[in-house]
């Protein structure tokens, strides 16, 4: 049996991934792989991810250039979560979003509504142009 086959996927043979900075603890993003994308992110040493939008695999970083460097990959105690442990490359502070923030959870709720509380660190336009 695979360490693949531990993985709990959804009907879809999807599941879901964290993205956690290494060295701080930020929670960058959340996203989805699907078998080939994990088993690709586990030999590669960098983030692949699957993208729904798109259908297809997606590396990290492949157009804006923010890869996501892979240090650890956990799994959670009922196997249908990835946590992955990364360097975020690319600018300093990484870039995790493509609204070209740190983190893309920079929305907090106060009073009743979505404030924004995250700088965009650079121009998403001059990203991905």
């Amino acid at each position: 049996m695979s360490w693949l086959d531990e993985v709990k996927w959804d009907r879809d043979g999807l599941v879901p991934v964290i993205a956690q900075e290494a060295s701080t603890k930020d929670v960058l993003m959340f996203a989805y792989m699907n078998r080939e994308a994990l088993a690709e992110t586990a030999r590669r040493g960098e983030a692949v991810y699957w993208s729904r939008s798109r259908g297809r695999l997606w590396h990290k970083g492949e157009s804006s250039g923010h890869i996501q460097k892979v240090h650890e990959i956990r799994l959670d105690c009922d196997a249908d979560v990835v946590l992955l442990l990364v360097s975020q490359l690319g600018h300093e502070p990484g870039i995790a979003c493509h609204t070209g923030r740190h983190s893309c959870f920079f929305q907090v709720l106060r009073d009743g509504r979505w404030v924004t509380v995250d700088p965009v660190l650079k121009d998403p336009q001059s990203i991905y142009g």
